[in-house]
């Protein structure tokens, strides 16, 4: 996987430092990543889309895992045997059915977030059919740009790294 490095953020003081040649804008109705990427889910993704009313057995494919190292870390998410694009692709409008719930990895994509201490670096994949990459309307990758789209990841960092403060304190 290539992979460019496009911002840094400090999770305590929010300071952010950013590539300003990079550009992203998520094109609508594109659905490329949704047709071409295996997606990793969470235990946390599983409970969310079940609160929808699917059966894990509707969107969970068992015989695909995903590891770091020996640590298992999910299943993957379904595919539709018929478009192979996700089973929550519309095939007519190409739009996510649960966009509001679907998985962390949907929601990060394209791009990586890497925690190293109290920084959290930003990278891209620099995946050649993602038409958003240095899209010519898109977004710098600031800290506006952050906090919209990662900012309750960057807060979940923030409260582990003041309880561990905490209790380092205690």
């Amino acid at each position: 996987m290539l992979k460019k490095w496009v911002a840094t953020i400090d999770i305590t003081t929010l300071e952010v430092e950013f590539d300003p040649s990079f550009k992203f804008k998520c094109v609508e109705g594109c659905g490329a990543c949704c047709e071409r990427l295996e997606v990793p889910l969470r235990d946390e993704d599983i409970v969310r889309i079940e609160e929808l009313g699917y059966s894990a057995w509707e969107f969970v494919d068992y015989e695909k895992l995903f590891y770091r190292g020996d640590k298992f870390l999910g299943y993957a998410l379904k595919k539709n045997p018929v478009t192979e694009a996700c089973v929550f692709l519309d095939p007519e409008t190409k739009k996510c059915k649960i966009y509001a719930h679907r998985p962390l990895a949907c929601r990060l994509y394209p791009f990586v977030l890497v925690k190293h201490g109290h920084k959290m670096e930003i990278y891209v994949k620099e995946d050649s059919f993602c038409p958003g990459l240095n899209h010519p309307e898109g977004s710098q990758v600031t800290k506006e740009f952050i906090m919209r789209e990662f900012g309750d990841v960057i807060e979940k960092y923030r409260k582990e790294m003041e309880r561990a403060q905490h209790n380092s304190r205690s």
